[in-house]
């Protein structure tokens, strides 16, 4: 089981020939919503958003075909979290994330049994319930079987401040700052959005029913955790590419763009830049007929007043659709993300080797 399975790279290359064609689920606008709430424009692009979707889609089935294997290797009829933790031993710090999921997962559990049950005021009543942290024992009985060191189980009680989503919050609550209440209730919407919320389509959109061993609902929370994860990562290194690409007054490297971002750049497809408007002088023929007519007809130059008057409105909507678009991520954003990135420390990988 090699890491290179799972190469960025090759998801970003490979995607749409290793997805069926008769495959038609998509999560392009549940992803749009996902990338606004985690720092895209409020509008981001479509073509962005399938770009998303490919190496996502190509992430997790990379990673749902070798945890099958791990799974037959050890004789099981299906994908169990055992399998996943395996694979992502090696990235200390993807593991602690997902243990902190794992937990958090639990607890929701353990609060959902207490607002339903009839007794709620009993705090002991599930604090050893195996049924209630199931998620946490499983994890703990077999990261303490491998463990040899204890580095695995000193994880689960690790309590270290979690640098990459401490940084993705401070963005997202400056991004907030200037927010108006309609933009915000649209945040927020979408910062409840996740893959786990739509189960059945998720299961659906990674083609489990084809797999000769399936993976188990814990397994699902898992790849769906780390499906969105995959994105929130993706959006963070889009943004800086962003932020690298975008000229700086007085910067003296300026000039020093990448010539391959202006080579996406230029690659992309040209329907949603806004149409050009004429902008040429007018010959002076027409001119000097236009100001004779206005001259002998009032009517004309208020007709002309008010064309012109629309014509305006018109640059002005498409000088706003233009900074939208300016605005948001896009593929190319992604395609240098990753070519910077993949290489050295495969960082859209949920089993990569080194951390992120």
């Amino acid at each position: 089981m090699s890491n290179s399975a799972a190469s960025p790279m090759g998801a970003s290359s490979t995607s749409m020939a290793g997805r069926g064609s008769g495959k038609t689920t998509s999560f392009i606008p549940e992803l749009q919503s996902m990338m606004f709430a985690l720092g895209d424009s409020r509008r981001p692009l479509h073509e962005t958003a399938a770009l998303v979707e490919d190496i996502v889609h190509t992430q997790l089935i990379n990673l749902l075909h070798q945890a099958a294997e791990v799974a037959l290797l050890r004789g099981a009829r299906v994908i169990s979290p055992e399998d996943i933790i395996f694979l992502m031993r090696k990235d200390k710090k993807k593991m602690r994330r997902l243990l902190k999921y794992m937990q958090f997962r639990d607890f929701k559990s353990k609060l959902m049994k207490t607002v339903d049950d009839e007794d709620p005021l009993d705090p002991d009543k599930y604090s050893s319930s195996s049924s209630v942290n199931k998620r946490q024992r499983l994890a703990q009985d077999f990261l303490g079987s491998i463990d040899q060191t204890g580095e695995f189980l000193a994880l689960l009680e690790d309590e270290e401040v979690d640098e990459v989503k401490q940084e993705r919050m401070e963005r997202l609550e400056k991004q907030t700052r200037s927010m108006d209440s309609s933009q915000y209730s649209d945040f927020c919407e979408s910062r409840q959005l996740s893959f786990s919320k739509k189960a059945s389509k998720f299961r659906e959109w990674l083609d489990c029913s084809s797999l000769d061993v399936k993976p188990n609902a814990v397994s699902m929370e898992i790849l769906s955790y780390l499906a969105y994860e995959t994105v929130a990562q993706i959006v963070d290194l889009a943004l800086l590419v962003k932020q690298d690409m975008t000229p700086k007054t007085g910067d003296p490297f300026g000039h020093a763009i990448s010539a391959t971002f202006f080579q996406y750049h230029k690659t992309e497809s040209p329907e949603n830049t806004p149409p050009s408007t004429p902008s040429g002088p007018l010959s002076s023929g027409h001119q000097s007929k236009l100001h004779s007519m206005a001259q002998g007809n009032g009517s004309l130059s208020q007709d002309s007043s008010s064309k012109t008057k629309q014509r305006k409105r018109k640059k002005s909507a498409a000088a706003c659709g233009a900074e939208a678009q300016s605005s948001a991520i896009q593929p190319a954003h992604i395609r240098e993300a990753i070519r910077r990135y993949s290489h050295k420390i495969g960082p859209l990988s949920p089993f990569s080797v080194p951390p992120f």
